[in-house]
């Protein structure tokens, strides 16, 4: 396979990418291995096009439920029938056996549910008191674009629903807050839709990537998919960006990042260490987290993964 940086490697492994190499996404990544493992409850929030879809099939693959059905409930398409049906609230259903079983189930945009919705999905979460009967027993991802704050206070979203759906919140960060991770958002997506569209996969000029590279992408990760799409397709760079605006004073700004920085080899690095977390993650699922076992699966030695683990961000003493 040829070198294309850190999203070819992604890209190998599950067609889809997460994360990056900037210091917010980094931390995520280090917050997501913490909490995939349990059953937690989990609310990503972030604009429109950030990914989030794409972080909560994630943690689900990284999850103890992996091989478990994972269903997506868009909630802004849900009535209080369709609702019922969807996850199984409908006693007595085929639907209740089916999705009480699921693994995990995400309600992606949940504040877009309905309120006689949410009052029907807090009653069937689980609230502490082992007398009552749990109808969902998946582990349960939330996604919102919203302000559930600002949502509760004008009464569009039920208090007691936050608080059971916010185990862990994660805010995933707008593309114009981590520009570091652009060029390799850009190969990524130069790899993957020249092998879907079967053409040849572009090599952009530095003036392409510096304007990719200024672009405040108000649609965020969803909007430069879209642009690398349109630069295959056409065939022609200059005419697929004629329509892309640049903030005037992004060529000044001194936290533009510079086009030097984003080598292959730095891109090739990042996606060594992350393919690298990656093996040594799914080792300890397959293992039930024994480090020896793992180690041997990975065939290195007892020490050498106890120091990988560090360097992951996950203590020796957290890997049982």
């Amino acid at each position: 396979m040829a070198n294309a940086g850190y999203g070819a490697v992604v890209a190998e492994r599950d067609h889809e990418f997460v994360g990056g190499i900037s210091p917010a996404m980094q931390t995520i990544e280090t917050v997501v291995a913490e909490i995939a493992p349990t059953n937690i409850p989990v609310l990503l929030i972030g604009e429109s096009g950030v990914g989030k879809a794409l972080f909560a099939r994630r943690i689900h693959r990284l999850s103890r439920r992996a091989s478990e059905r994972l269903l997506n409930v868009p909630c802004a398409a849900m009535n209080p029938v369709t609702f019922h049906s969807e996850i199984g609230l409908n006693h007595g259903s085929k639907e209740k056996e089916s999705n009480s079983a699921c693994g995990t189930i995400i309600f992606d945009e949940i504040s877009e549910l309905d309120l006689n919705c949410q009052r029907n999905l807090l009653y069937a979460l689980p609230d502490g008191d082992a007398t009552k009967e749990v109808v969902l027993t998946a582990r349960v991802i939330s996604t919102t674009s919203r302000n559930l704050d600002e949502e509760m206070r004008a009464g569009r979203f039920r208090n007691e629903l936050y608080y059971r759906i916010n185990g862990v919140c994660l805010r995933l960060p707008a593309v114009r807050e981590r520009k570091e991770d652009i060029p390799i958002l850009i190969e990524f997506f130069l790899t993957k839709h020249a092998a879907e569209l079967g053409r040849p996969r572009p090599v952009l000029s530095a003036r392409s990537v510096r304007t990719l590279l200024d672009h405040a992408w108000p649609g965020n990760i969803r909007e430069l998919e879209n642009v690398v799409k349109k630069i295959i397709v056409l065939g022609d760079e200059t005419l697929a960006l004629s329509e892309i605006s640049v903030a005037p004073a992004a060529a000044t700004t001194s936290n533009t990042p510079v086009l030097k920085q984003y080598s292959l080899k730095a891109a090739a690095r990042a996606a060594s260490r992350k393919a690298e977390r990656e093996l040594i993650l799914e080792a300890l699922e397959r293992t039930r987290w024994n480090r020896k076992r793992a180690a041997l699966e990975l065939k290195i030695s007892y020490k050498s993964l106890l120091y990988k683990l560090k360097q992951i961000g996950l203590s020796s003493s957290e890997a049982n």
